[in-house]
């Protein structure tokens, strides 16, 4: 049976890591997912300010998301590159990202975090194996 954009959005929502950092799903459609963060003080660093690994976790996902909504394939995470680019320590951050090419075996995609008034806080871009059901 075909896999589903509701059924992608389910496993991720579902997933206790997602959770556990906060993150929630704002949109989830094929090719257009959203997901955002408040920020709270268990995951700033000690300058006050949201931890680096917060932003790579944050890019690693929606990248994966908007993959495999795409491709509606298991995905694995080859190589993410980040670019940080302004620190937060308050507040709400949104992620969004697009595919920018996609083969039968692995997909390149890129997003971005911005805080509310849309401010680019990070950058990244991320190579993603396609995984595939026989």
């Amino acid at each position: 049976m075909p896999i589903t954009i509701e059924d992608i959005r389910e496993k991720f929502k579902d997933n206790p890591f997602f959770s556990h950092i906060g993150f929630e799903i704002v949109h989830f459609e094929e090719g257009n997912v959203k997901i955002k963060l408040d920020i709270k003080e268990y995951l700033l660093n000690i300058n006050g300010t949201l931890h680096g690994g917060v932003h790579a976790t944050m890019l690693d996902y929606i990248l994966g998301m908007v993959t495999r909504s795409v491709t509606k394939a298991k995905v694995v995470t080859t190589n993410l590159t980040v670019h940080y680019l302004s620190s937060i320590s308050e507040g709400e951050i949104f992620a969004e990202a697009k595919v920018l090419q996609q083969g039968y075996k692995l997909a390149f995609t890129e997003g971005e975090i911005m805080d509310s008034q849309g401010n680019i806080l990070a950058k990244g871009i991320g190579t993603f194996k396609l995984v595939r059901d026989k």
